[in-house]
């Protein structure tokens, strides 16, 4: 019976436009979720395969000795495409001429991601057997031979190389690569047993494949293997994919935060449109159980219907925005599955746990309400909903993010957002007892409202800020974001580094750069040392150890040091000062996290077999994806001028002073010149996809937060009804009646605004130190403007929300249904 009563229930209050509000806040709920999943994991693949061309594969294992075959026979069985290649290091012959070079030795199918760039445009295929590629300076160095001589075996120099794909981003490895066959490698005698080798195994494929390999694969790697893809910082895109999947996953977490208020408003305003029906039912007899079923299939059938509309809605989303992508990204698929179910949750669990509470006091409702309407049963328990709507909104948030640190983040800003909601909002509505019920002027009426409807104003204050914080999160992260990326990809970035500088060749160059009109950085001296003490205290590698030695764990390879009178333009100093003795060191932040050190520690180094001591003055923050000259350690000139040192710097070169780079060559031959021009527009290419990506997800928020707004604005309509029909009776004027509703929603939205600011910064605080290692700053425009924005935006909303109920007569807003 209960069954057929909901149904009926279900179907009367649908054909009466009752249930739109409710079925609209879960359509939103699961359309944002659903649309922001799709959209968001399509540009996170998008961004992580056009990334993946920076290491020519989605996945490498970097190994100084062959690996197991059965780690081939895997991928071979997922289905995975493989190439094996290697590096290492030999002299060549020509013109009488020596040269240390790198060689590359690949096989059949390289690169499986990107293309090998030559002087001529994109290669096709490898070179020919017998045949070797050569980098450009390589030809410079040598007079552009025929041909050179590698081990036991001569080679034609047949093609210069632009770029290739993985060619890394090392300045200090200064030996120019040579590219060639695998199967040549025999031919030149120089691999023996005990050579200095690097074997690299490329793999590419789906991403389901790839994930099931990475997780039988990487625990049978030791200690000098290592498992590479596009986030492990080999790459020079690796920080802004990962900054960049960060924030598509924020975005999707703000999705679900304003899915879940729109949820609970909806919730709230279903509620109390019931409480009279509920008393009547408890008058005729209908015991708590039957109400309780009726109410909970009502509900459910609700549900049901706001998820359906909202895959529907979210799916059609997703497909309108990949009509408007680029090519390139468009044509990455995303997965269909995890949004929809993500949607069907969100619906499912939102719709639960924010309705919990008010289905409670709905149940709690007395018989005696159809004769004092003033009464609402259960007034206890907010607590109830408090947890329930966290947990809801916590559950979702790391269903989807996988991220604690993001989830906590978002949570934290929730609750500071209700604390202060609470108190303070509550607070200011109160104030406006003082005014009294004069009403004699719009302000003094909306103050009088907002008095009277305390308990419903601190609720739709809720929503309203939780709009305003979302969407000042998202503007403010995504414009930090762009400008970090701007600021390391500048107008004119070097793409030329200079690298084996001798000290007799630094003052030539400064000229030289001077009269080509040439825009170079700094020249940076260059030492190789070795930390090898800490307070005193012996460091020995992380192998050492792992098999019981005593000490403390370092760095077990030479650093290369240089000094600086002053700080690095792409530095800052987080700890400390700069190098203000002559035995000071500034450490880069995370070495100096990872070591273990504290300002005043004493760090001793061994260069050229002699001891240096010196103290921690600084700690930095380097941003290394900007492509200039950067170190780990930084001293100041006299702790390192008895020791030998060559230099380095970057410039800039447009395309048009190309010519110039042969000329320092010839001018300066025993400088090696390193293009990354290439690797810098590939860069450029996946920041503007990235760009595009927060866009989009930008505009989407944008969307879900006006919709949050609009619905939070529908929610007191019915009060609101009432009282314009008393007004009206005691004979209160159109033109006031307008004016006063259209203050006490700016009323409304200022406090609102002026609330979000405060969240938001609180929640960028902890975005930015704990998730996004961004610099922290106030952003003191917003304290002005998002209260006036709030006010305008959310006046606009309620006046034109309103404008029916107050064009209508008295006797229309008495006989008009709650």
């Amino acid at each position: 019976m209960e069954g057929r009563l909901a149904w009926r229930l279900f179907i009367r209050e649908l054909s009466q436009g009752q249930l739109m509000l409710i079925i609209l806040a879960i359509t939103l709920a699961v359309m944002s979720v659903t649309g922001l999943a799709r959209v968001s994991d399509r540009l996170q693949i998008a961004i992580n395969g056009q990334a993946s061309k920076f290491i020519a594969a989605d996945r490498i294992i970097n190994s100084p000795v062959e690996i197991d075959p059965q780690i081939l026979v895997e991928a071979e069985n997922l289905g995975l495409q493989q190439v094996r290649s290697m590096q290492f290091n030999s002299m060549a012959y020509a013109n009488d001429e020596f040269q240390l070079i790198t060689v590359r030795a690949v096989a059949e199918g390289y690169p499986l991601k990107g293309t090998i760039e030559l002087s001529d445009g994109p290669a096709q295929g490898l070179p020919a057997p017998g045949s070797i590629w050569y980098e450009t300076r390589l030809g410079g160095i040598l007079g552009y031979p025929q041909a050179l001589e590698l081990g036991n075996s001569e080679f034609n120099l047949s093609k210069e190389i632009a770029r290739l794909p993985d060619a890394g981003f090392n300045p200090f490895a200064s030996s120019p690569v040579v590219l060639m066959r695998i199967e040549d490698v025999a031919k030149t005698g120089i691999i023996q047993p005990g050579s200095r080798v690097t074997y690299l195994y490329q793999f590419a494929g789906d991403s389901s494949a790839l994930s099931q390999f990475e997780q039988q694969v990487k625990p049978l790697l030791n200690n000098s293997q290592r498992w590479v893809d596009v986030q492990s910082g080999d790459s020079p895109i690796a920080e802004a994919v990962k900054r960049a999947e960060r924030f598509l996953l924020l975005a999707s977490l703000l999705g679900i935060a304003l899915a879940c208020a729109a949820i609970g408003i909806a919730a709230q305003r279903y509620c109390q449109r019931h409480f009279d029906v509920v008393a009547m039912l408890k008058t005729f007899g209908a015991s708590r159980k039957q109400i309780r079923i009726l109410f909970g299939l009502h509900l459910l059938l609700v549900t049901i219907l706001g998820v359906v509309f909202g895959l529907l809605a979210g799916l059609a989303l997703d497909a309108v925005i990949t009509s408007y992508l680029p090519e390139s990204i468009a044509a990455y698929g995303a997965p269909f599955a995890r949004p929809v179910l993500l949607g069907i949750a969100t619906g499912l669990i939102s719709a639960f746990m924010f309705s919990a509470y008010p289905l409670l006091r709905l149940l709690a409702i007395p018989p005696l309400r159809v004769l004092q309407r003033q009464l609402e049963g259960l007034q206890l328990g907010m607590w109830l909903h408090l947890t329930l709507s966290v947990a809801a909104m916590g559950l979702l948030g790391y269903l989807y993010s996988k991220s604690i640190a993001l989830t906590l983040t978002v949570v934290a800003g929730v609750l500071l957002l209700g604390v202060l909601l609470s108190l303070f909002g509550f607070a200011l509505i109160r104030a406006g007892h003082s005014v009294g019920m004069k009403t004699t002027n719009p302000f003094q009426l909306a103050l009088a409202g907002l008095r009277r409807r305390a308990r419903q104003n601190a609720i739709q204050l809720v929503g309203f800020s939780a709009a305003l914080v979302l969407l000042l999160t998202i503007v403010a992260l995504r414009q930090d974001l762009l400008n970090e990326w701007q600021k390391q990809l500048p107008a004119q970035s070097p793409n030329y580094f200079l690298v084996n500088i001798a000290p007799d060749e630094s003052a030539p160059l400064t000229e030289y750069f001077a009269s080509h009109d040439i825009k170079a950085t700094d020249i940076y001296p260059v030492i190789r040392g070795r930390l090898t003490q800490i307070n005193g205290e012996t460091l020995i590698s992380s192998e050492q150890s792992q098999n019981g030695e005593p000490g403390r764990v370092g760095i077990s390879r030479e650093l290369n040091l240089t000094w600086r009178n002053s700080l690095p333009e792409n530095n800052q100093i987080i700890e400390g000062e700069f190098n203000t003795d002559d035995y000071d060191v500034s450490v880069e932040s995370e070495v100096a996290e990872r070591l273990g050190l504290s300002l005043g520690d004493k760090l001793t180094y061994v260069i050229d077999n002699q001891e240096l001591t010196v103290t921690v003055k600084s700690f930095r923050a380097v941003h290394w994806e900007t492509l200039q000259p950067n170190f780990f350690m930084i001293f100041s000139q006299k702790a390192l001028e008895p020791f030998a040192y060559t230099s380095m710097a970057s410039f800039y070169l447009p395309e048009s002073q190309r010519s110039l780079v042969i000329e320092l060559i010839q001018d300066f031959p025993t400088v090696s010149i390193i293009d990354v021009g290439a690797m810098v527009a590939q860069l450029r290419q996946i920041i503007d996809q990235v760009s595009l990506s927060l866009t989009l997800v930008l505009v989407l928020v944008l969307a879900a937060s006006s919709l949050v707004l609009v619905a939070q604005t529908e929610a007191g309509m019915a009060t609101r009804q009432r009282e314009l029909a008393v007004l009206r009776t005691f004979g209160a004027s159109g033109w006031l009646l307008r004016w006063s509703t259209g203050l006490e929603f700016a009323l409304l939205g200022a406090i609102a605004g002026f609330m979000a600011v405060v969240v938001a910064e609180f929640t960028l605080y902890l975005l930015k130190t704990q998730v996004f290692e961004l610099n922290v700053y106030m952003h003191w425009p917003w304290w002005a403007m998002a209260p006036l924005a709030g006010a305008v935006i959310v006046a606009a909303l309620g006046t034109w929300r309103c404008r029916s109920l107050l064009q209508q007569s008295c006797s229309q807003l008495l006989k008009a249904r709650a």
